[in-house]
């Protein structure tokens, strides 16, 4: 083979072999950890490349732990690498809560990044309280007039119920709760007007924060208007209520007095058929007293006579109809 080509395969193998080299055992990582009093040794870094771990990850969090005091073990932040952590936060979290005397273990520091909680952000909260501003709550007084109130809630985090606390949505609808009970306890609006710490005071004693991940530190009455008066609205609704029933009343009555005058109509219309009926058979009986000699003419003519004396009779009896 032709030497100048051996020595071509030669050299392409050795910097493919120092390129391998220097992936998986990275000298200058080793240098800075070195240097900056971090133990750890070329074997622990080959075996975090063969882990699938960046070892640039775990040095560099190792470094910045070292140098603020804080004491973290290899091991357990390759572990909670491989589980999904996000290590840089955690150590973050952990100078901030060693520089602010807050009381922050490595394991509950995992176990709250691993809950899907900013570990780093929950201690800051900590340090640095927050202003949660509360949607307005609707509420309406004993006297039936509506209030509209908005709060402004301070918390700060809780650390040791972060994992498995509840979050800002229940801090708000809690608060929205007790304003809501506390307006709806108020005698007259007014009072709540006048004094609206009255309402912060009442929230705040119920320990709303309870099972939470926060502290609330205090509760602030930001804005309270006033809205519609229910009790007038539902005073106008009853009534109408009221009116519509006793429309319904009346017209059942009216109908029911509408049908028992058909039926007098109806009676009234039928005894003046057998009236009729009765007339018509009158001169049939007269003509059978004629035919019977029951009755003479002369009778008769006294029989016409006397009636033509009571249509007279009744004719002068009734009053003239232009008289009242």
């Amino acid at each position: 083979m032709d030497p100048s080509i051996l020595l071509f395969v030669s050299v392409g193998l050795s910097i493919l072999f120092l390129i391998l080299f220097f992936y998986f055992i990275p000298i200058g990582l080793w240098i800075t950890a070195l240097f900056s009093g971090v133990r750890v040794g070329i074997a622990a870094l080959f075996a975090m490349r063969l882990r699938k771990v960046p070892p640039s990850t775990i040095v560099n969090a190792m470094i910045t732990a070292t140098k603020a005091g804080v004491t973290v073990e290899r091991d357990l932040l390759e572990a909670h690498f491989l589980a999904g952590g996000n290590v840089s936060k955690v150590i973050n979290a952990l100078i901030s809560a060693d520089k602010a005397n807050i009381e922050l273990s490595f394991n509950d520091a995992t176990a709250i990044d691993l809950a899907g909680r900013d570990v780093f952000e929950a201690v800051q909260l900590s340090v640095n309280p927050r202003v949660i501003e509360s949607p307005p709550v609707t509420a309406v007084a004993k006297d039936g007039i509506q209030l509209i109130g908005k709060a402004r809630v301070t918390v700060r985090a809780n650390i040791r119920q972060l994992v498995g606390g509840a979050g800002e949505e229940t801090i708000l609808a809690r608060v929205g709760e007790g304003i809501v009970t506390s307006i709806g306890s108020a005698n007259s609006h007014k009072a709540v007007l006048e004094n609206p710490d009255t309402i912060s005071r009442l929230v705040l004693e119920k320990g709303l924060d309870s099972g939470t991940a926060f502290e609330i530190l205090s509760i602030d009455i930001a804005d309270v208007d006033v809205g519609k008066n229910i009790g007038a609205e539902l005073q106008i609704d009853q009534a109408n209520a009221d009116k519509n029933i006793a429309q319904a009343k009346a017209e059942e009555r009216r109908a029911m007095a509408i049908a028992i005058e058909q039926e007098m109509l109806a009676k009234a219309q039928e005894m003046r058929a057998k009236v009729i009926e009765a007339e018509a058979e009158v001169p049939r009986a007269l003509a059978e007293a004629f035919r019977g000699g029951n009755l003479g003419v002369m009778d008769y003519y006294r029989l016409q006579n006397i009636q033509a004396d009571t249509s007279m009779r009744n004719s002068i009896s009734e009053p003239p109809k232009g008289d009242k």
